[in-house]
């Protein structure tokens, strides 16, 4: 039923996930979940920075790869999000499983943390500065878009799911 009910998601047809379908907090249905809020958000789509500059450095391939996960639930378990410029904004064309085994870190992001830290809306700079949030790409783009990044972070605290890990 969720494969389905994603789908929906997916295709525009229901823009938002009740929390009952929202299943363990960043899995595949999670992630679907979190595309949604992306698209949803001006500061992540419509923000000059991200527009005029983040989302143009893709490496020629017309995209970029976000992967991320719960630190306490492994590697195994992260999720997939590619953002995508469409009609000058920079949109999330998908969120699930991860369908880009590899990351060019010149321009995709890899982020992990704990539960708790996701959780917490955490400040994302504090967050790589005392460890708590572990960031493997761009460094320096990223700390010029700090404002959409926060939100990207905020966001992802609030896509609702539950406690348990994703299956692996």
């Amino acid at each position: 039923m969720q494969k389905h009910f994603a789908a929906l998601i997916t295709a525009g047809l229901i823009t938002a996930a009740p929390a009952a379908f929202a299943g363990p907090y960043m899995s595949a249905d999670w992630a679907v979940q979190a595309c949604q809020g992306w698209n949803s958000s001006k500061e992540l789509t419509a923000n000059p920075k991200m527009t005029d500059g983040w989302i143009k450095n893709d490496k020629g391939r017309g995209y970029k790869i976000i992967h991320m996960y719960r630190t306490d639930c492994g590697e195994s378990t992260k999720v997939e999000m590619k953002i995508q410029p469409k009609d000058g904004k920079a949109m999330c064309t998908y969120g699930g499983k991860v369908m880009t085994a590899s990351l060019d870190y010149d321009s995709d992001y890899l982020m992990h943390a704990e539960t708790k830290d996701w959780k917490s809306s955490m400040n994302p700079a504090t967050a790589m500065m005392f460890g708590d949030l572990k960031f493997t790409g761009p460094k320096f783009e990223a700390m010029k878009v700090m404002g959409p990044f926060t939100e990207f972070i905020e966001l992802a605290a609030k896509v609702p799911g539950d406690a348990a890990c994703p299956a692996k």
